[in-house]
């Protein structure tokens, strides 16, 4: 959410990071996004890039990668081989990475499927049982530059949360290292049977923390919102596609309804932003690449 047009830029500046707590946080139409709430460290960091990436921007200093390559693993976790238990089929990964390279190869970033793994275990499919960390322990895949993410059977109200970046994140076996990565209720899956929200859009948007991005409505239409530049400023979470919608009339620019961090429908979902590709290269750069 914020105030004029950003440039494409890319950064790196480095800082620390607390963990912060995960919350749900319903949409108005039932989705719901359990990512963290950034504490005020992490928005901190966030502010910080901002202002390397403004600067890069005003001295004509900006250099980019073309592309970056994020290693990635999926993780089926069910009750059951059944569809209804959670099992979800070698072509619905298949097209969800295809969803997932198509949606970020504009913005640099493009993801190699390194393996899946298949878990029958009722406790660790249901998140509300608490066995995230036993689960993670177990399955977890490569370094923090890796992307893990958790396809489960049972969400309760959210339908994924994912883990921002963070320090320590590097040391292999950490707590912070185990515990990344991005869990999704599997309905959401291309073909799933989450109406609205099967078309893969939610691992999209979950993925987005991964790389340090909050959501467009951060912080409503006062304050420093998500911290990037040429997101207009929006009071709350979209319901549906709602074309049109200024919820901040004071503010410049329409909602961004179909940007991947509100929380519209699936069919709705079209882009980054240049200023989130910049931050989601800073973050990168900075806390994970090489780690």
């Amino acid at each position: 959410m914020r105030f004029t047009p950003f440039a494409l830029a890319a950064a790196a500046i480095h800082g620390v990071a607390a963990a912060p707590s995960r919350e749900t946080r319903p949409a108005e139409r039932g989705f719901a996004c359990g990512a963290p709430e950034p504490d005020a460290e992490h928005i901190k960091i966030s502010q910080q890039f901002a202002a390397q990436e403004a600067s890069l921007l005003a001295s004509g200093n900006l250099t980019v990668k073309a592309t970056t390559f994020v290693d990635v693993y999926f993780h089926v976790v069910a009750k059951s081989t059944s569809v209804s238990g959670g099992y979800v089929s070698d072509a619905q990964l298949t097209n969800q990475l295809n969803t997932l390279n198509a949606a970020y190869a504009p913005h640099g970033f493009q993801f190699s499927h390194k393996g899946t793994t298949r878990t029958i275990n009722a406790n660790w499919a249901d998140d509300s049982k608490g066995y995230e960390m036993t689960m993670k322990r177990s399955l977890r895949k490569g370094s923090y530059s890796t992307l893990n993410i958790y396809f489960l059977t049972d969400m309760g109200d959210n339908l994924g949360y994912c883990y921002f970046p963070e320090s320590g994140g590097g040391t292999s076996g950490s707590t912070t290292q185990i515990r990344d990565g991005c869990t999704v209720l599997y309905s959401t899956v291309p073909g799933g049977s989450t109406t609205n929200y099967n078309l893969g859009g939610t691992v999209t948007h979950e993925v987005g923390h991964w790389f340090g991005l909050y959501h467009t409505f951060q912080g409503g239409c006062s304050g420093s919102g998500d911290q990037v530049s040429d997101t207009p400023a929006q009071a709350s979470a979209s319901s549906g596609c709602p074309i049109g919608r200024d919820s901040c009339p004071s503010q410049a620019g329409l909602d961004p309804i179909h940007n991947y961090m509100d929380y519209s429908y699936d069919s709705c979902y079209e882009e980054f932003t240049p200023g989130q590709r910049a931050r989601m290269a800073s973050f990168w750069n900075s806390y994970r690449a090489g780690k």
